[in-house]
C-alpha cells in the first residue's frame, strides 16, 4: 500500500515514522479508540498531537477497521490497513510495527498509543531529541513506581527506591530493533513524565478518570504538566 510522505527531511537525518495501532474489537470498553472523551473521538487527541510534532517525518493509524480509518482521515491522519490477522486480541504490538516498517521503511518508529489521550505540548518532540541526543535504542515515557505487596515492605513510602514503570504514552524505537522482534534493547531511555500524563485508559474508571483531566480548565492542569 503506497502512502506518500507528508514532510521531507534534511539528508543525513533519520526518517522518523509516528504510528498509532487502533484495532477495532476492544471488548473493556466497545468502539473505545473512536469514543467520545472530552467532546472528540479518543483517538483524535492521539492524532492531534502527533500532527502537531514538528519531528516526525510521517505519521499512520494502523487499523483494520472502516470506522476507525474514517475518524482518522477526519482529522487529517493517514492510515495503514492492518491485516485482519494482526487485529485479534492475542496479536502482539511488535508483529504491528513489523508490518508498518515493511510497509514504511524507516530508521526511528514512534509509538503513540491511543490510550494514552494526555500528552502536553512538545511532549512528543522532547522525547525523540532526548532518544537522539543520547543515542539510544529504544525509550519510553513513564512513571516511578514505588508499590509493593502487602506484608512484604516496612519502609516508608518516600523511602522505597522503587523501579521505572512504563506508561504507554511515547516510545521510541529504533526500526533495526523491531525488524528483530524487539520493542527495546540494551540502551534504554526511561522519560519519567507527570502523573496525569501516565493515565492509559484500560476500562471505564481510566476513561472516566481521562475525560475529567482532558475537560479541567489549562489554569488548573499547569501545575501537573
Amino acid at each position: 500500500m503506497a502512502i506518500n510522505c507528508a514532510r521531507s527531511i534534511k539528508k543525513g537525518r533519520p526518517f522518523i515514522l509516528g504510528i498509532t495501532p487502533a484495532r477495532g474489537g476492544s471488548k473493556g470498553i466497545p468502539k473505545k479508540n473512536i469514543k467520545c472523551i472530552a467532546g472528540k473521538p479518543l483517538i483524535a487527541w492521539t492524532i492531534e498531537a502527533a500532527r502537531a510534532s514538528k519531528l516526525l517525518n510521517k505519521y499512520v493509524v494502523s487499523t483494520e477497521n472502516a470506522g476507525i480509518a474514517a475518524f482518522a482521515r477526519k482529522y487529517k491522519a493517514q492510515v495503514l490497513q492492518r491485516p485482519v490477522g494482526l487485529s485479534t486480541d492475542t496479536a502482539p504490538t511488535i508483529k504491528v510495527l513489523q508490518h508498518a516498517v515493511k510497509v514504511l521503511p524507516c530508521d526511528i518508529v514512534v509509538l503513540l498509543q491511543a490510550t494514552s489521550p494526555i500528552r502536553r505540548k512538545g511532549l512528543i518532540d522532547s522525547c525523540i531529541r532526548e532518544f537522539l541526543s543520547k543515542d539510544y535504542d529504544s525509550m519510553a515515557t513513564g512513571f516511578l513506581c514505588k508499590y509493593t505487596e502487602y506484608g512484604k515492605n516496612n519502609l516508608r513510602r518516600q523511602d522505597i527506591n522503587g523501579f521505572f514503570s512504563d506508561d504507554g504514552n511515547v516510545y521510541v524505537i529504533k526500526a533495526d530493533l523491531i525488524k528483530r522482534g524487539k520493542l527495546f534493547g540494551k540502551n534504554t531511555g526511561r522519560r519519567v513524565i507527570s502523573r496525569i500524563e501516565n493515565v492509559d485508559i484500560d476500562n471505564d474508571f481510566d476513561f472516566n478518570l481521562a475525560e475529567n483531566i482532558l475537560k479541567s480548565k489549562k489554569p488548573s492542569l499547569d501545575r501537573y504538566l
